[in-house]
């Protein structure tokens, strides 16, 4: 994939992986356009405020980008939250509504609202993002495993529709990477810079692939194909300890 000269927007690049994104995609000569629903947390790039919990937001946010930005090619979908549950409390299901609502049916919504631009340009890209985790679930983040594993699901089927159209889809499968917290659960979380340094140089090899999975990720990706899955998913349960009230 060519991310010179592009015109992008990064729906959840207002922090993590999708702000770093959209740094790598300016210094290799793109416009980008960063969307969030804090977007004060950004002063160095083009922002728009998008809450894609929000079908009213999101299609503003879809016409004042493409008012401003006719030539956008290239889409990004980032928004997505992590939370802990304990599915022995009944009250975990808020946080599983709010997960699923933001990391797929908020994927959903903004493919749903810039894909009849991209199909009309004839030439343009979309990146989703899942996760190790859709492959190999972290059982103290239920609902957010089910989420990314029906990003991954829905970027197969987007992927399928949509050849032979010129709007090419292509998907993100981080592992744990060293953002938002994430390594004080996770020590061996990777660094953002050493993850974006990996994923660019596969994302931006030809041909482009259907998947970006780089090193840290393998395993998670394809632990049912290569026989670790029950072992690798035992050993993650043993997270199950970070619960309040499961501990000892």
């Amino acid at each position: 994939m060519d991310i010179t000269h592009r015109t992008v927007l990064i729906a959840g690049g207002t922090s993590g992986i999708g702000l770093g994104l959209a740094r790598r995609f300016v210094a290799a000569g793109s416009t980008v356009i960063v969307g969030g629903r804090d977007t004060s947390r950004v002063d160095d790039l083009e922002t728009v405020a998008i809450d894609v919990t929000d079908p009213e937001s999101i299609a503003r946010a879809r016409d004042d980008v493409l008012a401003a930005h006719p030539d956008l090619d290239l889409v990004v979908t980032m928004s997505g939250v992590m939370l802990m549950e304990d599915l022995q409390d009944p009250a975990h299901a808020a946080g599983a509504e709010t997960t699923i609502t933001v990391n797929l049916l908020g994927t959903i919504r903004v493919l749903d609202a810039f894909t009849p631009h991209l199909l009309a340009r004839g030439d343009a890209d979309i990146i989703t993002v899942s996760s190790g985790i859709a492959f190999l679930p972290f059982p103290p983040m239920p609902s957010y495993g089910a989420s990314k594993a029906g990003v991954h699901a829905y970027t197969e089927s987007l992927r399928a529709q949509l050849d032979g159209t010129g709007v090419r889809v292509t998907e993100l499968v981080p592992p744990a990477v060293a953002t938002a917290g994430q390594e004080k659960v996770n020590p061996s979380a990777l660094p953002l810079d050493a993850y974006l340094d990996e994923a660019l140089a596969l994302l931006t090899g030809e041909p482009t692939p259907n998947e970006v999975v780089v090193t840290a990720a393998q395993r998670l990706r394809w632990a049912e194909r290569d026989g670790t899955y029950a072992e690798l998913l035992a050993a993650r349960s043993q997270a199950l300890s970070m619960l309040p009230g499961r501990a000892g």
